[in-house]
């Protein structure tokens, strides 16, 4: 006899897409009836043939930056890159390295569980039409347009000169979280709206409370969005210099705690570049910091579709 969980998965099981000669359900169009179709509407076929186009300018200047800086970095990758410690012969860049993911991480540590709740907050526990909502959002919007040359003054007055007294990595864990902040709340509120009310309306029919709602229900079909915002802020500040050399400062070293300054491995690149005596082991340096973008992202998209695939 099977299983209640085994005729339920029977019950609803997605229909098949094809009939039992492998024929699909769905008529596609033929290219004759495709041709007819933008002949009777010209200006389709113009939006598609730029569509078209703009994918592939873009995909193009991606791929070409992406081989130039290959091309230019690779031949200069060396072993002497990756020694634990920075001295003026091996131009080590793993202090900055590790400088780097100790930032990215603080900061994302504090601006995502404060830019979910925000969000959460705005969505779920007040109006669209509420005044304050309203303001908070333009607040989040102008925010996330300010220069970052704007949050490094800020951040070198407020946690440079008056509390930490010095370049720290804790003032520019702080900068870069205040920075990204707006754009983890923004992104994660709309993740939150394009879920479907109809969830909500389920689980409220079935018992459930606001808040087990919103964990249980609403929180987990918005992961993949979520997670995009989390992707976009963590690649600003991988990618961060301007804010980063007003408050971490330009030591070549791993600082022994937060207290210390160090820098990061966009501004090793920067300061190896400016010098013009280093520029190979900055083309090297920029290979390291693709990857490391690479790797996260990749990360971040595998959870991304584990959790599309469960909910």
């Amino acid at each position: 006899m099977k299983s209640a969980a085994a005729l339920l998965k029977q019950k609803f099981a997605p229909l098949p897409s094809c009939d039992l000669k492998g024929r699909p359900f769905v008529n596609k169009p033929s290219l004759g009836k495709k041709l007819a179709e933008y002949k009777r509407h010209p200006f389709s076929l113009v939006m598609m043939v730029l569509v078209i186009l703009s994918a592939l300018a873009t995909a193009a200047v991606v791929l070409w930056i992406v081989i130039h800086v290959i091309m230019q970095g690779a031949p200069n990758l060396k072993a002497s890159l990756f020694e634990l410690e920075y001295d003026s012969e091996n131009l080590s860049l793993m202090p900055a390295f590790f400088n780097t993911l100790i930032i990215a991480g603080m900061s994302l540590l504090i601006a995502v569980p404060v830019g979910v709740a925000a969000a959460i907050f705005l969505t779920e526990y007040t109006s669209s039409a509420n005044k304050f909502v309203a303001v908070v959002r333009m607040a989040a919007e102008t925010l996330a347009g300010i220069p970052s040359i704007v949050y490094g003054i800020f951040g070198m007055i407020l946690f440079v000169e008056m509390l930490f007294k010095g370049f720290s990595l804790i003032a520019g864990i702080l900068t870069m979280a205040i920075m990204i902040l707006p754009l983890v709340m923004r992104t994660t509120e709309e993740a939150l709206r394009a879920v479907p009310d109809s969830f909500r309306e389920g689980s409220f029919a079935l018992g459930a409370g606001k808040l087990r709602t919103i964990f249980r229900v609403v929180l987990p079909s918005a992961v993949p969005g979520i997670i995009a915002g989390v992707i976009l802020a963590l690649g600003r500040v991988v990618g961060e210099t301007a804010a980063l050399i007003y408050t971490s400062g330009t030591v070549k070293a791993v600082p022994d705690s937060l207290f210390g300054s160090g820098e990061t491995l966009a501004i090793h690149m920067y300061t190896l570049s400016s010098e013009g005596l280093h520029v190979d082991e900055a083309w090297a340096t920029a290979i390291v910091l693709i990857l490391l973008v690479l790797v996260i992202n990749g990360a971040a998209e595998f959870i991304s579709n584990k959790f599309r695939k469960r909910y």
